[in-house]
């Protein structure tokens, strides 16, 4: 089993979409710190049960991942706590980290981390075939309607997907 540590923001997206589900189809554990699921998912009400139903697994820092956590909060301000146990977990655990967070994920390129996002998650259920292409489509369409108001993400990338998958379909 693939595991990946994950920020909040991933899990907001799928939410509006109606696609909560669909990032526990592929065979990954999410892995989030505990204090984070108990501190970050309180909104939408239901948000931590439905997640941790789903399979997201609340995990404890360890040492080394709370002093290294504390160590790029010192470096990086903008960053919050979370964030940075998130790439704790993540640097330590040499997995890959799952967030949206443009700061974050600059953050974790320059310290040697591996970063999906929302769309790479989505793309990764394409490929291996665990949703159809009439799903990737219609997740695609609607984190695009939504795109600037519920969710921000690269609108050229969401149009480039959609392009591309109506000339594989044609």
């Amino acid at each position: 089993m693939e595991y990946i540590s994950s920020d909040t923001n991933i899990w907001i997206d799928y939410m509006v979409i109606g696609k909560l589900d669909l990032p526990f189809r592929l065979p990954l554990t999410y892995l989030m710190n505990q204090d984070a699921v108990n501190d970050e998912l309180l909104s939408p009400k239901g948000l931590k049960n439905q997640l941790l139903e789903l399979g997201l697994v609340a995990t404890e820092l360890t040492e080394k991942e709370f002093f290294y956590g504390m160590e790029i909060a010192q470096r990086h301000s903008k960053l919050s706590k979370y964030d940075c146990s998130a790439l704790a977990i993540a640097k330590k655990r040499n997995i890959v980290l799952l967030t949206g967070d443009a700061e974050l994920r600059k953050v974790a390129r320059n310290e040697g981390v591996t970063v999906m996002g929302t769309i790479g998650i989505l793309d990764r259920a394409f490929e291996e075939n665990v949703i159809t292409p009439e799903e990737y489509k219609d997740s695609l369409n609607k984190l695009k309607e939504i795109n600037g108001r519920e969710v921000r993400l690269p609108i050229k990338e969401l149009q480039e997907r959609l392009d591309g998958l109506d000339k594989k379909l044609i």
